[in-house]
């Protein structure tokens, strides 16, 4: 069972001189929630869960500083940190790996097969109010859902999160122990971009000004991606001043697509934007859009190769100038 091996790796990465803690996931205090947990000893790998409630992209964690146990060591001896790690999160780490956010050596990766993760919104809409602790399991292509003493089958497309059902690559890219079988990916064709692609210009404006002007510039899209990790955020700066604080459809609309293009080539479509969203924005839209044009402009699929450069950081003398002003 893979919540039993995932155990027994975490045990004995825990039992390590050098591993500082490990990250991962845990039954939450209520509902459908699981959270994710700090773990320093090798008794508290029994906490550790493997779930379609396993929603959080823990790579997060790794650019964080001064959060519990991610403190800097001054023993250069146990400084490592191990983390759990689904599919679309190893893109994450691929990333952070290429761009130097982080050392390849310093992090043990337990990567977790994944089957599909599930949409907690429809989850929680489908059962409004739960607050006794729910399981939910995947089972012949159903959902299997535990909750208050009864199990409900439901099908798998009602409730699964939509990246789930394009992932190319839900067995982990890169990692150091692999707690379960692989998982065969799925095809991408960008269907979802190329009906926004054929709207006109005024038609796409109307829109994001539509969904833009809910936005409340909570600003928990840019912290809950892995991918915005720089100290010195250029849409938080007061001198010069790029983004006014005001909520307004323009300063909205400037935040949102100075990101967008912040993680061109860089998004992971891990979706934890969306998921976080208060406002329930169709954020990865945007994201989505400019990595199909990465991927049919330049050949880029952000990710997959922890030695690539950055691919907006460099260029070759057979790239297209099209677009050049």
């Amino acid at each position: 069972m893979a919540t039993e091996r995932l155990k027994e790796i975490a045990r004995k990465v825990l039992s390590r001189d050098d591993v500082t803690c490990l990250i991962g996931y845990r039954r939450g205090s209520y509902g459908f929630r699981i959270s994710p947990c700090f773990l320093t000893s090798p008794d508290e790998a029994e906490q550790l869960v493997i779930s379609p409630l396993c929603l959080h992209n823990l790579a997060t964690y790794l650019t964080a500083e001064n959060i519990g146990p991610l403190v800097k060591t001054k023993d250069e001896k146990k400084n490592k940190i191990a983390l759990m790690v689904k599919g679309c999160d190893s893109k994450a780490i691929t990333n952070l790996i290429a761009e130097k956010g982080i050392d390849r050596e310093s992090i043990i990766i337990i990567g977790i097969p994944c089957t599909g993760v599930v949409d907690i919104k429809k989850l929680e809409a489908r059962f409004p109010g739960a607050v006794a602790p729910a399981t939910v399991e995947i089972k012949d292509g159903m959902w299997v859902v535990a909750i208050e003493g009864t199990t409900v089958a439901i099908p798998l497309d009602e409730l699964l999160a939509e990246k789930c059902k394009r992932c190319k690559h839900p067995t982990p890219l890169v990692y150091d122990e692999l707690a379960g079988d692989p998982v065969a990916g799925k095809e991408d064709a960008y269907d979802d971009v190329k009906g926004l692609e054929t709207q006109a210009i005024e038609e796409r404006l109307v829109k994001w000004q539509e969904e833009l002007g809910k936005c409340i510039r909570c600003y928990a899209c840019k912290n809950v991606c892995p991918l915005c990790y720089c100290s010195d955020c250029a849409l938080d700066r007061l001198r010069p001043q790029l983004i006014r604080r005001s909520v307004s459809v323009p300063e909205n609309l400037l935040f949102h697509v100075t990101r967008s293009f912040h993680l061109a080539g860089r998004c992971i479509a891990c979706g934890e934007c969306e998921r976080v969203c208060p406002q329930g924005l169709p954020l990865m839209e945007l994201n989505r859009k400019l990595a199909k044009d990465v991927q049919e402009i330049f050949g880029y699929e952000t990710g997959l190769d922890p030695e690539a450069k950055p691919i907006l950081s460099t260029f070759t003398i057979d790239d297209t100038d099209e677009g050049i002003l």
